[in-house]
């Protein structure tokens, strides 16, 4: 694992690359993206089966594109009991941290009249991208299903591509259990342009939320303003500040954590000890070896991984603001004392007993994160991406005498005497 230092030549390319990967922005995959995006918004069912035959090698038709009601049931009944009971555990969690964003419709009345509030509604139908290209992770159908089902959203619909034939009994039972409505055996951005503009098969939704590769992400980026999405979703990535004073092979275990999902995932470590540094570098060639997944971690390690000596506890601070990283651990004897100074990050670990891994799966607080950066504008999918707020306004005729000189002016300043009209003919 390269080892650069703040002062080097070097730290800045190293920034850049890490900051800059993903592929978003590739014109070439924009290009691609957008032409199925069309195709399905016109051609509906006929576009969506024939890019699900051509890139999953899956033949569908309308009869076969939904998994039948009764296979959730069944696998929530087949699989081995211990995993769902971990299914059971992780999902009460995240059902009580997210219960805890709920947010009721408020308002206020003063002396003059004057009512003024906001109404919070759910949305009536979301759709969850469940990815399943590399592996399936039915611990991000819990993490999205649960919050939309805590605020009330009417229908919950989830896609996610056939991996190996069908879909994992795993993502079946996790839907059942987070409360999912619908599941459809599409992915990619044929999925997400089916979802925003709805076919004969599949129901257009209000919001999309779930992370995918490049070309879902992309997809979901085109689509918003027909839907709301959650937030444009790139690789894993996690940044860890260390002081020495916790062991090199658990931080290394926790870099390796996050590189294993991806070849563009990112592991950077932050430390002003440079013997810290040298030794978690050695832990991650260590722990490389026996890792499953082995070649997708060294290959992560190899383009967007970093040890990135710094000058002081300060200057590792300053740098992990930078990177407004998805997952931010603090590896250090005193964390809660450099809580208040970071500003910018998805979640924060606070010291060795909290791994990053415990918030994937089991801490309870949402694991689908900003990443590239946009933490520093951009929150944890949460209750409050479900719901919408309208205001509610009433005034008193007392109320509207008061303020309607001042609104009619306001109106004739922006030359518009239509505005004006409005209050005018009240007041007579």
């Amino acid at each position: 694992m390269d080892i650069v230092y703040t002062d080097d030549q070097s730290f800045e390319r190293t920034m850049d690359r890490i900051q800059h990967r993903g592929g978003v922005t590739d014109p070439e995959i924009i290009e691609r993206v957008s032409a199925i995006v069309r195709d399905v918004a016109e051609r509906g069912d006929e576009a969506l089966f024939e890019y699900t035959e051509q890139f999953d090698g899956c033949t569908l038709d309308e009869t076969s594109v939904e998994v039948p009601p009764g296979e959730m049931d069944r696998a929530l009944a087949e699989i081995d009991g211990a995993d769902r009971d971990v299914l059971e555990l992780a999902a009460r969690r995240i059902e009580v941290f997210h219960r805890n964003q709920c947010v009721d419709s408020w308002s206020t009345a003063d002396e003059d009249g004057i009512e003024l509030g906001q109404l919070i509604r759910p949305l009536e139908r979301v759709g969850i991208y469940a990815p399943g290209g590399r592996a399936a992770y039915p611990s991000t159908v819990l993490m999205a299903a649960i919050p939309a089902r805590v605020a009330g959203v009417n229908e919950i619909i989830l896609v996610t591509p056939i991996r190996d034939g069908g879909i994992s009994p795993l993502i079946r039972a996790a839907a059942r259990i987070g409360g999912v409505d619908r599941i459809f055996t599409v992915g990619g951005a044929q999925a997400i342009a089916a979802l925003a503009y709805g076919t004969a098969s599949i129901p257009a939704v209000d919001k999309i939320v779930g992370p995918g590769n490049v070309y879902v992400a992309t997809a979901k980026q085109m689509v918003y303003g027909r839907v709301g999405i959650d937030m444009i979703a790139g690789p894993s990535e996690i940044v860890i500040i260390a002081d020495g004073s916790v062991k090199a092979s658990v931080v290394a275990a926790d870099l390796l954590s996050q590189a294993e999902h991806d070849p563009l995932a990112s592991a950077v470590l932050l430390t002003p000890v440079k013997e810290c540094a040298l030794a978690v570098a050695a832990e991650v060639d260590a722990q490389l070896t026996d890792l499953n997944r082995r070649e997708i971690a060294a290959r992560s390690i190899e383009d967007y991984g970093a040890i990135i000596v710094t000058k002081d506890i300060d200057e590792a601070l300053a740098i992990a603001n930078r990177f407004a990283p998805e997952h931010l651990e603090l590896m250090v004897e005193r964390p809660r004392e450099l809580l208040g100074r970071v500003g910018q990050a998805g979640a924060i670990f606070l010291g060795d007993n909290a791994p990053e891994v415990l918030g994937d799966y089991m801490a309870g607080p949402n694991h689908i994160l900003p990443t590239g950066g946009t933490a520093r504008f951009s929150s944890p999918l949460g209750v409050y991406d479900f719901v919408k707020r309208t205001s509610t306004i009433a005034f008193s005729a007392a109320a509207l005498h008061r303020y309607g000189a001042s609104t009619r002016r306001f109106a004739e300043l922006e030359g518009l005497d239509g505005h004006g009209r409005s209050i005018t003919v009240r007041q007579r």
